[in-house]
């Protein structure tokens, strides 16, 4: 089968590697898809040990589709009983973009009356009661081209399961995930986020330095669908074989409102690594370490979180200065401050345009001294 992987704009690097770790090869991403080829084993794969994937979805086909007729007729070729029942439960999923067929709601209405039409003949039933499992069929539409896709992961893969609670501007867990990954973070480093809001950063981090597979304890819409074969108990036993048990690692969350702490603890307990992060409701300001070559990395406030510019100076201020006290730190934020950089204090070695709740935001990395 042709999958293809979205990403939100920015991480599609990190992605990329992700995959090379998982034995994929160089992936072509083209417009925040990532393309590959597999099999049932590799949905199953990519599913569990994903951490910056937003879903796993199966690419049907794609057509020509200036008008509805056309997209209704090449939609109704699509082998669609191959994965769903008499009992399917359709939602329709879409965007458009440069293409005459603008009106998605509309695209999507005619795609799934193809789709009712195709599962009649070919089951051969009068008609769908859609009381069973979910199917999330996509209807991508760009430059007059559609593509039609299955979502075998159903809710996104952000949701690991352990936040129930959302904070503030929460970060999506994809994001911090592709933050840590792509930061000098390893197990063993010294690791501090000092606005640890719901405490989406450390918990990442957290999974990330032990091997612990995001996807290992959720459910996916694809185990639902008729001709899936038993896939999954394998992955989830070797995600169990990879995690790491023994390493201790050193992981500090803080935020100045007690309620935030005991969210992010809260979190961590459901994630499984509380006893992984040290937590304390304390002033960014405050933060001192005798250790080096640690990691400090943060989602700090900007935008809504924290309306007044002059507020928001003399913090990202403060924030670098607490830096560059740290004995040859590393620090990684993700700002939508147009300031942000430039009051932090100098040009960051690293930067990258990122959204985070449709907010276009920098990612700004200052590196520390290499270790010898």
């Amino acid at each position: 089968m042709k999958l293809l992987i979205p990403c939100a704009s920015g991480l599609e690097a990190s992605v990329k590697r992700q995959l090379k770790e998982l034995g994929y090869g160089d992936c072509p991403a083209i417009e925040g898809r990532i393309s590959l080829t597999g099999d049932w084993e590799d949905v199953a794969r990519l599913n569990v040990f994903l951490r910056s994937g937003e879903r796993v979805l199966i690419s049907l086909g794609s057509f020509q589709a200036t008008t509805f007729d056309e997209l209704f007729e090449n939609v109704r070729k699509l082998p669609f009983e191959e994965f769903l029942s008499a009992h399917t439960l359709i939602r329709m999923d879409g965007k458009s973009s440069q293409s005459k067929l603008g009106a998605i709601k509309a695209a999507g209405g005619v795609a799934k009356k193809a789709i009712v039409e195709r599962l009649k003949q070919k089951l051969g039933i009068r008609s769908l009661d859609e009381r069973g499992e979910r199917a999330i069929v996509g209807v991508s539409i760009f430059r007059d081209v559609a593509t039609v896709t299955l979502d075998t992961s159903g809710d996104g893969l952000h949701k690991r399961g352990y936040r129930v609670k959302n904070w503030e501007a929460p970060l999506k867990e994809t994001t911090a995930a592709a933050m840590v990954e792509s930061s000098f973070y390893r197990a063993g480093k010294p690791f501090a986020d000092l606005f640890c809001g719901s405490g989406t950063i450390p918990i990442e981090a957290a999974l990330y330095a032990l091997k612990i597979a995001p996807g290992a304890k959720r459910d996916f819409d694809f185990l639902h669908w008729k001709n899936t074969p038993k896939v999954m108990d394998g992955f989830k036993k070797q995600a169990e074989e990879l995690r790491d048990r023994t390493t201790k690692l050193e992981l500090f969350a803080g935020d100045v409102d007690p309620k935030a702490i005991e969210l992010a603890r809260f979190h961590a307990r459901r994630a499984g690594v509380e006893e992984h992060i040290r937590f304390a409701v304390a002033d960014m300001r405050n933060f001192t370490s005798k250790e080096s070559y640690g990691i400090l990395m943060s989602n700090p406030p900007y935008g809504e979180r924290m309306g007044r510019e002059e507020d928001l100076r003399p913090l990202y201020r403060d924030f670098g200065k607490v830096f560059r006290s740290l004995d040859k730190w590393s620090c990684y934020f993700l700002s939508g401050f147009p300031e942000a950089e430039r009051c932090f204090g100098g040009k960051a070695d690293k930067r990258r345009k990122l959204y985070n709740a449709n907010l276009e935001c920098g990612l700004f990395g200052f590196f520390g001294k290499k270790p010898e």
